[in-house]
């Protein structure tokens, strides 16, 4: 199997290399990366079902808006456009969670034709696939993994309308870091840091009194403006979500998670770095060229590198708040050129043939492995209701259409239940969950009637619930969920559904 691989890898990288080809190999690589991981991150997580970053989005997604209780709206939005041309499964979800990865790759591939020769840019994207960010974090697609594809073209932009000065390079860049706050306000540390790099660079005059700068400020501000309009007239609720989750801690122990976060970013891209540093051989003079280049254009890049992602370190300490390397996910588009591109930095064909042979072994080896691995992490104890919820969410329906000949419009109870029974409703219903979506007024609740949903022994929830439906008319019935013996969800739990028919 090794030697196929390797032969493959030389046929490959020979194609990756050839200038007529390069760009379809580098789309079929990327589908086939995309295919892999999909099944690989389909099979691993079935008995774990959706992760609540996933069903929230879709409950979001219900409901289009210019905002919502926690994030800004474009992960949302894209759930929504997504799930409206498939349908919600497993395979869809993780397959939209592995564009995001990808997409960034392809942006990377064309931003490091700026920088670096044929041979370096395919060593550079394949040594990029190594980076756990871009396979296993991202499977589980949520606000900070849309950033991947998101910082790759603001970062991108911003460095052509830098050095060239172009409008239609500013407008874009505009519009893609517009596009990385609406996805995330820790985009700013992004936006930031290329302010950083722009000042830092010894062009800035010649960049400040072109019209670039203003181009980018107008179209960004134009695109943020309607969610700027929706924070003012919802009190700055993501604001207050944020600071209510991220309390502020003593400076000692910022400063710790802040060198934590330093340590874990750097841990995560480690394997690429050691890559090239031993077929370089580099030596202590390269380091500093890699870290810190002296001519303009690559020092340009080391500065929009380095900044966005130190200056999460210095927001965290001032504002006494923790971070985790996870968030730096999106910071990495410029590491093959900074690794790759100062002169003494040698790539021989060879080292292609390997880092492509390696890069192409792991993802079909962890694929074959995906059973075993699925079986390792299956839950103990009784099954979570994200890995019963299709099963569920059929139960549901069947139960409200009993009662209701018309489609369930909206789902209250606990929320690790809801959550997940409304992503896989046919329905579509929206959520009842105070604090996490805009609550529908009592006429509207009334006219559209609800399901309540908690676990039986939950009393609790249970109280909960018929303190919800107050003196509505409803129905109760007892449910049991269980699959067949070695499928996730296999385990039976019981579940208690009270349907409350719509009322004029």
């Amino acid at each position: 199997m090794w030697s196929n691989i390797k032969n493959d890898a030389r046929r490959i990288a020979a194609s990756f290399t050839d200038p007529a080809n390069a760009n379809v190999t580098v789309l079929f690589a990327l589908a086939v990366y995309v295919g892999v991981w999909t099944a690989y991150g389909t099979i691993t997580k079935q008995a774990q079902g959706f992760n609540p970053d996933m069903t929230e989005l879709i409950a979001w997604s219900r409901d289009l808006d210019f905002g919502y209780s926690k994030h800004p709206p474009l992960a949302a939005w894209l759930v929504r456009g997504w799930f409206e041309i498939f349908p919600v499964s497993d395979w869809t979800y993780y397959l939209l969670a592995m564009l995001m990865p990808a997409l960034a790759l392809w942006v990377t591939w064309r931003l490091m034709a700026e920088y670096l020769p044929l041979p370096k840019r395919v060593a550079g994207l394949v040594l990029l696939t190594l980076v756990p960010f871009f396979s296993f974090h991202a499977l589980k697609f949520n606000v900070n993994t849309i950033l991947m594809p998101l910082w790759a073209p603001a970062t991108y932009y911003f460095l052509r309308s830098y050095v060239t000065r172009s409008p239609r390079a500013a407008a874009l860049a505009g519009i893609t870091a517009a596009a990385c706050m609406l996805g995330k306000y820790w985009s700013i540390f992004l936006i930031a840091g290329l302010v950083v790099a722009a000042l830092a660079d010894r062009r800035r005059a010649l960049y400040f009194r072109s019209v670039a700068p203003w181009v980018t400020v107008l179209f960004g501000a134009a695109c943020l403006a309607p969610h700027v309009v929706w924070l003012f007239q919802h009190d700055f609720i993501t604001f207050k979500y944020a600071e209510a989750a991220h309390e502020p801690k003593p400076l000692a122990t910022t400063a710790i998670a802040a060198l934590g976060y330093l340590g874990g970013s750097i841990g995560y891209v480690a394997l690429p770095v050691i890559i090239v540093l031993v077929a370089a051989r580099a030596r202590l003079q390269t380091l500093r060229d890699i870290a810190w280049p002296q001519d303009d254009d690559r020092r340009l890049v080391a500065l929009a590198f380095w900044a966005p992602l130190l200056l999460p370190m210095l927001g965290a300490v001032t504002a006494h708040t923790e971070i985790t390397s996870l968030w730096s996910m999106s910071a990495w588009t410029l590491l093959p050129v900074l690794l790759l591109s100062p002169p003494a930095v040698a790539w021989r064909p060879v080292d292609s043939q390997r880092v492509v042979a390696f890069a192409m072994a792991l993802p079909l080896v962890l694929l074959a492995a995906s059973p075993f691995i699925a079986e390792r992490n299956r839950p103990k104890g009784p099954p979570p209701a994200a890995a019963q919820a299709p099963l569920l969410a059929r139960e549901v329906e069947r139960i409200w259409r009993q009662v209701m000949p018309l489609p369930l419009r909206y789902i209250g109870g606990d929320g690790d239940i809801v959550l997940p029974v409304a992503a896989y409703a046919q329905d579509k219903p929206r959520i009842l969950i105070p604090g996490l979506v805009t609550m529908p007024d009592p006429v509207t609740l009334r006219h559209g009637g609800m399901v309540q949903i908690c676990f039986s022994e939950d009393q609790a929830c249970v109280a909960r619930a018929k303190a919800a439906i107050g003196d509505a008319p409803s129905q109760t019935s007892q449910t049991t969920m269980f699959r067949t013996p070695g499928h996730p969800g296999a385990e039976p739990r019981h579940y208690t559904i009270m349907v409350v028919p719509p009322r004029s």
